[in-house]
């Protein structure tokens, strides 16, 4: 259905803020490496506000809002967001808006990326994106803001107007971000500094205590470096940064303006300096496929000596800023900066070198090696003492119980006298009927009968136990709900695939004494199953083939029997919701952890991990796949 009205070209002036005695919705933002501010997920602003009410000047674990954003932490004193496993800063901001704009309603923009997911828009990119549709213009132009790319409102479409090529971009409804009252906060009301008081003792605040220490050397590191040259020389030849400030950023920015580098005055800054570099400044909407972005304007020179003016509302957090671009000036750490020995959260061990006294990248997060360098087919070799190189699933599953009270009894012995105690699973004492009389009716189990099971000793009333095996995969397995102790051969849903396993001639990180099992796992997308949660609709199955990695020893070997046995029993994936992406119907992990990063180990899913093979054995057993089951 085609919208009425004429297109929409973005003035330069970008939305506007509103007046500071109204309500704002809040935004917390980080900065990327492409220099675009990436806004937090609205659940994640809840958090960041809750503890900010608490505590201004503490810290804010991410991960116990969100499971991705585990390693990282945002030093409210300092503004800036650590991430522990690779020592990363990053700047972030507190940025407002309207509580009529997109974040105040709830509403995303995203455009699906090369990997078939979707990537949401900048907030101000979304902002107005949310405008131009609400005002029902059947297309918008982002050309002034940054981008050469035409939005159609009526084919939800982005067209790269340089190279022509079209992507999909959806309207998705989500939490609306946090809404407050009052004043907009100024920089000053987070100093950094020391708190007062006597310093908590616990492991992270030690942390965030070392974070603040490394980042506020850092930054007096490189103010003096950029202050110092610009006060002492005003014609000396230097390299200017790209300076980026926000008049909304609530904390200690980056770069400090001062007298001789902006006026009081945020919404009109000049930068001054002998022969500043200037260059094209690249913001895409993503990390890649965004080649086009507009002409930097030249500088006027007088003298010898250049200067940039930028005029207007807010123009220094419009995507569309022109900015001057530099070469790096980091700072080492200066001398007397102590070696802090500290630990990361879960205390297995040391923080980055970063705190220990070296420079910290402030932009540029080291990326993960995900693979080995190219194999020849002839250099993948058996594993020793397995059997084979490859393992598939069929659509036929493992021999079923004969019915649900012969699993029952199999597994129970009846109890003359019974405890005065709950059944844990309806609830009623056992010396009650169940909770299930009425509701199942089967032959030969009475509502008031109660067993124990063999292993556990563990009691029930029988017909629980019916109710409970009928509500589960009804492989002929029972699983203690107390203790999760396994009667029987545990099954899971897995849909079919195929497993492959061989030796490469490589060593993982920590284990430079042997070489290296690669599992491949390899499942196709398909139909939904009477066992899964949405029986005749399809599943995806993403990231297929998937890699993974255990070192070539005695230990590895033990625990790829193991794998190959889970496979088999079908329990290495399921079909269910993605923690990563939240797609629904997807192939997902079962529970039984693999580590797919092979050179490193910055997603917390690589090497060296010295107590991952204990941790996988303890994942394995607790699926009824234990050590016991192996022969020898």
């Amino acid at each position: 259905m085609a919208r009425p009205g004429s297109g929409l070209l973005v003035p330069m002036n970008g939305v506007g803020y509103p007046p500071q005695n109204l309500a704002r919705v809040v935004v917390w933002e980080w900065l990327n490496e492409h220099g675009r501010w990436r806004p937090y997920s609205a659940a994640v602003c809840h958090h960041i506000e809750n503890v900010l009410k608490g505590d201004a000047r503490g810290s804010v674990v991410l991960g116990q809002v969100d499971a991705q954003l585990s390693p990282y932490i945002i030093d409210l004193q300092s503004m800036h967001q650590f991430r522990q496993d690779t020592g990363t800063m990053r700047p972030v901001q507190r940025n407002f808006y309207e509580p009529s704009s997109a974040p105040g309603k709830g509403v995303v923009w995203e455009w699906e990326n090369d990997n078939g997911s979707w990537t949401p828009y900048d907030m101000e990119i979304c902002v107005t994106i949310q405008n131009a549709y609400e005002k029902q213009h059947p297309w918008l132009d982002l050309t002034s803001l940054g981008f050469c790319y035409l939005i159609d409102f009526n084919s939800m479409s982005q067209t790269n107007r340089q190279s022509q090529r079209k992507r999909r971009l959806r309207r998705r409804m989500d939490l609306a971000y946090p809404l407050i009252m009052g004043s907009i906060p100024k920089s000053q009301s987070w100093p950094v500094g020391a708190s007062s008081g006597q310093p908590c003792s616990c492991q992270q605040c030690i942390l965030v205590n070392s974070t603040r220490a490394a980042s506020n050397a850092i930054l007096a590191s490189q103010r003096r470096k950029l202050y110092g040259g610009a006060a002492g020389n005003s014609g000396a030849t230097g390299t200017l940064g790209g300076v980026r400030q926000s008049n909304t950023f609530a904390g200690t920015s980056l770069w400090s303006p001062t007298s001789g580098f902006a006026s009081a005055n945020h919404n009109n800054i000049s930068v001054g300096g002998g022969q500043p570099k200037v260059e094209q400044v690249q913001s895409p909407l993503s990390s890649a496929n965004f080649p086009c972005s507009p002409v930097m304007p030249t500088l006027s020179s007088s003298h010898g000596h250049h200067a940039l003016t930028v005029n207007g509302q807010n123009n220094l957090n419009r995507p569309g800023t022109q900015r001057i671009s530099m070469g790096t000036t980091r700072g080492a750490i200066p001398p007397g900066v102590p070696a802090l020995p500290v630990k990361n959260l879960t205390g297995s061990g040391p923080v980055h070198p970063a705190l220990a006294g070296l420079p910290v990248c402030l932009t540029r997060a080291p990326k993960p090696i995900l693979h080995p360098p190219p194999i020849n087919k002839s250099d993948m070799k058996p594993v020793p003492g397995i059997n084979g190189m490859r393992r598939k699933t069929k659509k036929k599953h493992l021999k079923r119980g004969k019915n649900p009270e012969d699993v029952v009894r199999r597994y129970t012995e009846k109890i003359k006298v019974v405890p005065d105690e709950d059944c844990t699973i309806c609830m009623e004492r056992l010396v009650m009927s169940s909770g299930y009389e009425g509701v199942l009716q089967h032959k030969g189990i009475k509502p008031e009968l109660v067993g124990k099971l063999g292993k556990c000793g563990h009691m029930y009333h029988l017909l629980c136990l019916v109710a409970m095996y009928n509500n589960g995969n009804k492989d002929g397995s029972l699983q203690c709900p107390t203790c999760k102790s396994i009667y029987g051969e545990k099954t899971g849903t897995q849909p079919p695939g195929k497993m492959e396993y061989h030796v490469i001639p490589h060593s993982l990180p920590g284990y430079s004494d042997c070489k290296t099992i690669r599992i491949v796992y390899d499942i196709p997308a398909g139909i939904q199953t009477n066992e899964h949660p949405n029986p005749g609709k399809k599943f995806s199955a993403r990231g297929f083939p998937r890699h993974c990695y255990l070192p070539d020893n005695e230990k590895g070997r033990r625990v790829l029997k193991l794998l190959i046995m889970a496979w088999d029993r079908r329990l290495i994936f399921t079909i269910g919701t993605s923690s990563t992406t939240g797609e629904s119907d997807t192939v997902v992990w079962n529970e039984i952890h693999h580590k797919t990063e092979f050179g490193s180990n910055l997603t917390g899913h690589g090497y060296p991990d010295p107590n991952y093979l204990d941790n996988v054995l303890t994942e394995l057993s607790a699926q009824g796949v234990g050590e016991d089951n192996l022969k020898d």
